[in-house]
């Protein structure tokens, strides 16, 4: 008979490679947390909708906990600003998890208890959007303390499914990196496709599995690089490759240009209809003003476009 223990660490490594598989899809869903995972012909759920705590009854430690981003009257999502999200970018090595209620006893949050003593690893899903997630794992409980109703959360490499153990600072600091790497990449992306309900900027194809947010400077540019809304650009990912190679260019009037390189080709209506078709037309705006392109960023990319062709 398989022991507690052993079932716990086959359970957390299908809901891994469960989740593994749906991210390299698109980010994770309220309803794909809902659904979960198929363990053993069984139906396992990855959270608890109600609670931002989770241990599903047949397993001995905890396997999720969550962070919601919430909605903010008819305020658009990304102005508002999430204290993990700042302490994340910040650099700080342990992270704020508040408890569940005020009753440290609390199942919940006795729970987390355990999972520290115990060291185990869990799941973390951390709101990008509203209803979407992306998915932290191992996350180990570092600290719990009682009169602060609150833990503190600890990062180790994404997606090791084999941790044990929470690892050594010098590990901690690299993954709390590469965790805000992943967390940049995922806002950013949520909030431009958001900013233009979910349309590519030249063809508008309204399909958000499909499209990319392009930056118009890219991200090691220190000055203008920034991931905002202003720099960026939701793009088919075929439209998005050729405005990376300089085939496809946007002046700081939002006027579409071609490269002459495509121009010259004939290969059916993709290229046609796709491509060549959009030369001279202008973007699709966001609904939003303070969304809209940024000009400064919109001429500096257009530079590079006119030195390539």
């Amino acid at each position: 008979m398989i022991s507690t223990d052993a079932l716990d660490a086959a359970m957390r490594q299908t809901a891994i490679a469960h989740l593994e598989r749906l991210a390299a899809i698109r980010p994770l869903s309220s309803e794909d947390l809902a659904t979960g995972f198929i363990f053993r012909g069984e139906r396992i759920p990855l959270v608890n909708m109600r609670r931002g705590i989770f241990k599903p009854q047949v397993m001995r430690y905890l396997l999720s906990i969550r962070t919601v981003f919430p909605r903010t009257g008819a305020r658009i999502w990304y102005d508002d600003q999430r204290r993990v999200h700042e302490q994340i970018h910040a650099g700080e090595e342990l992270i704020d998890y508040a408890f569940m209620g005020t009753d440290p006893e609390a199942a919940d949050n006795r729970w987390m208890r355990e999972a520290m003593e115990a060291q185990v690893p869990v799941i973390y899903f951390l709101g990008i959007a509203p209803g979407r997630y992306t998915a932290i794992y191992p996350t180990f409980i570092a600290h719990w303390s009682a009169a602060d109703l609150a833990a503190k959360l600890a990062f180790g490499m994404p997606l090791a499914s084999s941790a044990t153990a929470m690892p050594a600072a010098p590990e901690r600091r690299y993954a709390l990196r590469l965790v805000s790497q992943r967390l940049h990449q995922a806002t950013f992306r949520e909030a431009v496709l958001t900013a233009y309900d979910g349309r590519c900027a030249i063809s508008h194809l309204p399909e958000r599995r499909l499209l990319d947010a392009a930056h118009i400077v890219a991200d090691r540019d220190e000055q203008l690089g920034q991931p905002i809304v202003a720099n960026g650009l939701p793009l088919s990912k075929v439209h998005h490759a050729a405005f990376d190679a300089n085939l496809i260019g946007v002046d700081a009037d939002y006027r579409i240009h071609v490269s002459e390189q495509l121009l010259v080709l004939n290969d059916g209506p993709m290229l046609e209809q796709g491509i060549k078709a959009m030369r001279g037309r202008s973007l699709l705006m966001p609904a939003r003003d303070l969304d809209r392109p940024d000009r400064d960023r919109l001429a500096a990319r257009f530079e590079l476009y006119q030195a390539a062709n």
